[in-house]
């Protein structure tokens, strides 16, 4: 059984589920751990600034109070930090910086690829124990450097100088979303998701459920993901998603279906149409596809072309 742990290695209820999950698994055979890479913070820094500073900055105080009603920052910290050290983390305990956490998603992503999934839940460990118990500055390549080589994954710091693992992490992100997972931590099991940090014996039961769950073909993954991005109006996502997929399956109808529908959405309509022109003409019963073909040369100004094909599919409708 795959479990994957989609969280933000800035969000400390991602560390503090982590450990719940450990205290989840033993005895639990067969299981591999996988860690994916969410955003709460995607307006971040770059260059890491001061928490106590960013905390003056009015809209991080509004966004906080928003992750905890009834709460303010100061005291919903304090609340956090005595949560932590019932899972045994730190003292001390707090993240001293306000930074991006891309770089750090990067090398986790990297860990998995090059390591395994051991490597990277040490690599994983590291960040967030460099974070929220060293106060490190986790956007700083040279300290997660350090945290690769200490967790065996001596190749991170050379891959991170580089570009590897951008389009990984962009795509995993993406696949979140497809996934709608809108909570650090989420803990998915095939198409179920447990949403936060959970105790040890919710996430037990949740995972006695995934046992029964069986595999879906990635092609159809990478489908429902696609048609789950058109659905949150993202169809520059749905085509990355696509990629893959028209590569390899670029003759399935459904697939170039699906692509012309997120040219169509994305105003790509030169290639939405040449899309759609070859599927009238393999297709000339498929009356979705001719209305689509109709508005797409209506909105490029070709309305006599457009006309028979966006009639044809109102009569059919009538």
């Amino acid at each position: 059984m795959r479990i994957e742990i989609w969280a933000d290695v800035v969000c400390a209820w991602a560390y503090i589920g982590k450990r719940r999950l450990e205290r989840a698994l033993p005895g639990r055979s067969g299981t591999e751990v996988v860690w994916r890479p969410f955003r709460i913070d995607p307006t971040a820094p770059a260059r890491a600034v001061p928490l106590e500073e960013a905390l003056r900055d009015p809209l991080m105080d509004e966004a906080l109070r928003a992750c905890a009603p009834g709460l303010s920052p100061a005291r919903n910290r304090a609340r956090i930090s005595q949560v932590a050290a019932r899972e045994g983390l730190g003292p001390p305990w707090g993240s001293k910086w306000r930074v991006s956490s891309h770089d750090a998603h990067r090398l986790i992503a990297l860990a998995y690829e090059h390591g395994g999934p051991s490597v990277q839940g040490a690599v994983a460990e590291g960040v967030m124990r460099a974070n929220f118990v060293e106060g490190l500055d986790i956007g700083d390549r040279a300290v997660l450097g350090e945290v690769a080589a200490a967790a065996g994954f001596p190749l991170g710091a050379e891959l991170l100088d580089g570009e590897a693992g951008e389009v990984l992490v962009r795509e995993l992100l993406l696949q979140g979303k497809a996934r709608r997972v809108r909570t650090s931590p989420t803990i998915v099991v095939g198409g179920r998701a447990l949403a936060g940090a959970q105790p040890p014996e919710a996430i037990a039961d949740f995972l006695r459920g995934g046992e029964r769950e069986r595999p879906v073909p990635a092609e159809v993954e990478r489908m429902r993901w696609a048609e789950s991005l058109m659905d949150q109006r993202d169809p520059l996502g749905a085509l990355v998603m696509l990629r893959p997929l028209l590569e390899e399956f670029g003759e399935d109808r459904g697939v170039r279906l699906l692509a012309a529908r997120a040219c169509f959405a994305s105003a790509q309509l030169n290639r939405a149409r040449a899309a759609l022109e070859s599927l009238v003409e393999e297709f000339p019963g498929d009356l979705y596809v001719r209305r689509l073909y109709g508005r797409t040369l209506e909105r490029q100004g070709r309305d006599e072309e457009a006309r028979p094909h966006l009639r044809l599919a109102a009569a059919a409708d009538g």
